[in-house]
């Protein structure tokens, strides 16, 4: 069961619909009906089993690439199921923005669309024309595509509702910024995990190009603090608290620590569950705050 909620994907439709909660309450705007964190629930665990669930026999060793060959006709059901639940989620929300998209400009149409055709070309058509292949920028590309959907996505289904223009704040900008640095260092923490097979593959990640130690002090901690500054910003215009800003400061504090851990190997699922895990401690952490 542990393998099939962490291996499948499905923590990570439960991060995405957390953060995304998190978010609309952060921007004070109305929580989206329930079909639309089923769409983008099923779109997470779509999106992230694709790049397992061709695996061939034999390829890889990797003990999560082998559980997507061992349970390969049970993922494909599941696959269809949520490929079916999509359609009929887009069917049921569609009537509910249609007008609003009708009277966007084409940036603002462009605006919506280039995150999820950024979440796309990730997989590009080949290797070489993959967004997955672009080394140092990788980590931020996947962090400004989950902060696209968790942070401006309730925002423009929400103002495509009530058939408004759509327009950002500087709140919603900041915060677009503190998600997107907080999901980056998350994913430059997951390549520590690889660091021996992305050597031997010559692929230029952060850990490959600076090594462990360096990453995490040149890197990571810089990174964090940026993303942290994003969200005292955030308090600034919105006159939070010193209870609400403790309490969304500890994912920070709790980054920080995981960073300095990664100075020695851990197993898959510690990456997984404490690494990944921060995500769904933030959202919890946003959401408890927005009480006080």
């Amino acid at each position: 069961m542990k393998k099939l909620f962490f291996f499948g994907n499905y923590f990570y439709g439960l991060c995405v619909v957390a953060l995304s909660i998190e978010a609309a309450l952060q921007q004070q705007i109305t929580i989206a009906p329930i079909i639309y964190y089923l769409l983008i629930f099923c779109a997470t665990v779509v999106f992230y089993s694709k790049a397992y669930i061709n695996q061939a026999i034999g390829t890889t060793a990797n003990e999560r690439s082998l559980w997507y060959v061992n349970n390969k006709n049970t993922i494909f059901t599941t696959q269809v199921i949520f490929y079916v639940l999509i359609a009929l989620c887009c069917l049921l929300l569609l009537p509910n923005i249609l007008t609003g998209i009708k009277m966007q400009s084409n940036s603002n149409i462009a605006l919506i669309a280039i995150f999820p055709l950024a979440g796309l070309l990730y997989y590009g058509f080949s290797k070489k024309l993959s967004l997955r292949q672009t080394h140092w920028l990788k980590p931020f590309i996947i962090g400004f595509v989950w902060s696209g959907i968790v942070t401006l996505f309730p925002l423009f289904y929400h103002q495509l509702q009530s058939s408004q223009d759509i327009h950002l704040t500087p709140v919603n900008i900041f915060l677009f910024i503190k998600n997107l640095m907080f999901i980056a260092v998350l994913c430059i923490m997951f390549d520590f995990k690889d660091y021996a097979t992305d050597y031997n593959q010559y692929l230029k990640t952060f850990v490959v190009s600076f090594g462990l130690r360096k990453t995490i002090f040149y890197i990571l901690i810089p990174l964090i603090i940026l993303g942290f500054l994003s969200f005292l910003l955030v308090t600034n215009y919105r006159h939070f608290t010193f209870i609400k800003i403790a309490i969304n400061s500890i994912p920070f504090i709790l980054l920080t620590a995981v960073s300095f851990s990664l100075t020695k190997r851990k197993s898959i699922f510690y990456y997984l569950i404490v690494i990944d895990g921060l995500m769904l401690v933030k959202a919890i952490c946003g959401i408890v705050a927005n009480r006080f």
